[in-house]
This record gives C-alpha cells, sequence and structure tokens, in this order.
C-alpha cells in the first residue's frame, strides 16, 4: 500500500486530477505511548511496520516527532522518539478530519 492510497483524486475545472489536500491529526501524549531508540538505518515507514503492522501509517510516527521531521523519512540515529499509541484512535481521528 502506498502512501497515497487513501487520499482521494480530484478533478479541476479544467479536467485535470490531483490529490486531495490531507489534514493530519494532533497527537497527544498517552500513557500507553512506547519510546524507543532509534539506529541509523531506522526509517519512520519502517518504524510503523514494525509496531502498527502498516507502513503507510509512518506520519503517525514522524507527526509524533516533528523535532527530527526535517524532509527525510529517517530520523536519525541514537535519539529516543514516541510511538504513538493506541493507534485506531488516531486513524479514527485522521478518517474524521479528511472524510
Amino acid at each position: 500500500m502506498g502512501r497515497y492510497t487513501r487520499i482521494p483524486i480530484k478533478k479541476s475545472n479544467t479536467g485535470s486530477q490531483y490529490y486531495k489536500r490531507v489534514i493530519y491529526p494532533n497527537i497527544p501524549r498517552s500513557n500507553q505511548d512506547l519510546y524507543v531508540f532509534t539506529t541509523d538505518e531506522d526509517r519512520y515507514d519502517l518504524l510503523a511496520l514494525q509496531y502498527y503492522k502498516s507502513s503507510s501509517l509512518w506520519w503517525v510516527i514522524s507527526s509524533a516527532n516533528p523535532q527530527y521531521l526535517g524532509a527525510s523519512l529517517f530520523p536519525g540515529g541514537g535519539v529516543q522518539i514516541r510511538i504513538p499509541f493506541p493507534i485506531q484512535d488516531i486513524i479514527n481521528e485522521f478518517n474524521a478530519l479528511n472524510g
């Protein structure tokens, strides 16, 4: 599943197609969150696959750790990042914002 799989495609007045703007939810801290230290090889999509069983949820971990976002899927090695839980609540909020 690609990163644009769940994003609706719109048509402009001229007939060209584009992806609808996506709104990401604020991800509050929870007592269920995990905190892990990264390695140089870690990527947000691989961490999402490991913890959520879906690489398409990379944005959850990325959004929860804006201090490491930059323009990369790599948070960098040796930093502590937050893996938010419960994931279903976050997905429900995303769907409500983008429904």
